[in-house]
């Protein structure tokens, strides 16, 4: 089916989840080689973190850059040189000569992936909308992806690790991600939104947009949300409630099959059912699921409130980049690459602040961040409901 835009719109869709693919693997390639890597080059906890804190830095910068790329070239540059610069990466982590090349290569994973994360969801907002399709849905469908990818990196990591160590492992990895990039390059997508350069003084105002601001501030607390219960959830469960390493890991990948599962569900639902009940209801998943996290002790309970918790998380960030692509449509990447900015910043912002708060007043108080952080979602999220409410009777 060729389009009246000049793309063929299943390819393009392809290639977007393709890509998201690829950055659910960007997300988990530190927490499963991070232990080799620190034996191998002996590294203190100093060095350690100064790579967990350069992946986040390089999907920020990526966050930042892709939206006015994409707006004045279109995407496919973008996807090419950002598959190549993960394979880099993933290349660098194998065969780095020191603790400087390992620091770039984590960089350069994040930055691409960043920059893959923002241009798909970018280009998956643009073609639903040229072939009036629904935003939402189909971000949600994009979204499951991730959740392969992410569940993929691990896996193969386990079960490679058998017979081939990590390097070569990664090396691997590195060349196969070549296959996407052939992929992208042979594809058509659609016309850029700025045929001219696109004004930096304009996109910058972008900042200073209300309506496109408080959207950023949701998911700047859902994305704080899902970083902290990522980064720190197995580090309580082990030592507040004394669960062993591999059920509190069986937690995590619980809440991402949930989170991945829901995500395929919400593909058809998001097409009939009103966005914003669905988020509203995703945010009372969340609360339910925090309490729970509080209140319940056994694990069994925990693997539910875990599954509860992916549900709650799975609608969030697609409805709301529904709302950005709607509103946003002439400058759609740069929207979105402002939100994805916020968003990123935040995970990485309240990860240090938790992280400081565990080492002044313990761990124990790890549910208590995670409910004020879902309250605020809610809390937000409503105002912008009851402005845009308002904005429709003017």
């Amino acid at each position: 089916m060729q389009s009246g835009k000049s793309y063929h719109y299943y390819r393009v869709f392809a290639a977007a989840c393709v890509g998201m693919l690829l950055f659910g693997i960007v997300m988990l390639s530190l927490g499963s080689t991070l232990p080799e890597i620190t034996r191998k080059y002996q590294l203190d906890d100093v060095s350690a973190g100064s790579l967990a804190s350069l992946l986040p830095t390089g999907i920020l910068v990526g966050s930042l850059i892709f939206g006015p790329i994409v707006d004045r070239f279109s995407y496919k540059y973008l996807l090419v040189l950002c598959s190549v610069i993960i394979a880099i990466g993933m290349g660098g982590i194998a065969s780095a000569s020191g603790l400087f090349f390992l620091q770039l290569s984590f960089f350069l994973i994040g930055f691409g992936g960043g920059a893959i994360n923002g241009g798909t969801n970018a280009l998956v907002a643009d073609i639903s909308h040229d072939h009036q399709k629904t935003g939402s849905a189909n971000l949600s469908l994009l979204g499951v992806f991730f959740g392969v990818g992410a569940l993929s990196m691990p896996s193969v990591m386990a079960m490679l690790s058998k017979w081939y160590p990590y390097d070569q492992i990664l090396l691997g990895i590195g060349a196969v991600i070549m296959i996407p990039a052939l992929f992208f390059f042979t594809i058509n997508y659609p016309e850029p939104k700025q045929k001219q350069s696109v004004s930096i003084v304009k996109s910058a105002s972008l900042f200073k947009d209300q309506s496109l601001l408080i959207l950023a501030f949701v998911l700047f607390f859902q994305s704080a949300f899902e970083g902290i219960f990522n980064n720190w959830t197995t580090t309580y469960l082990q030592r507040i409630r004394g669960f062993s390493e591999s059920e509190a890991l069986t937690v995590l990948s619980i809440y991402v099959i949930g989170l991945t599962a829901t995500r395929l569900l919400l593909a058809g639902l998001l097409r009939t059912i009103s966005e914003k009940l669905v988020l509203y209801l995703s945010i009372c998943s969340l609360i339910l699921g925090v309490c729970g996290l509080m209140i319940f002790h056994d694990i069994i309970a925990v693997y539910f409130v875990a599954a509860v918790l992916g549900i709650g998380t799975a609608a969030v960030f697609p409805t709301i980049l529904g709302f950005v692509g709607e509103l946003y449509q002439k400058l759609r990447g740069t929207a979105f690459s402002v939100v994805f900015f916020i968003a990123v910043f935040g995970n990485i912002l309240v990860n240090f602040l938790v992280g400081l708060l565990s080492e002044k007043m313990g761990i124990s108080r790890y549910p208590s961040i995670l409910l004020g952080v879902v309250i605020m979602i809610l809390v937000v999220f409503t105002i912008y409901d009851r402005s845009s409410r308002k904005g429709s009777r003017h």
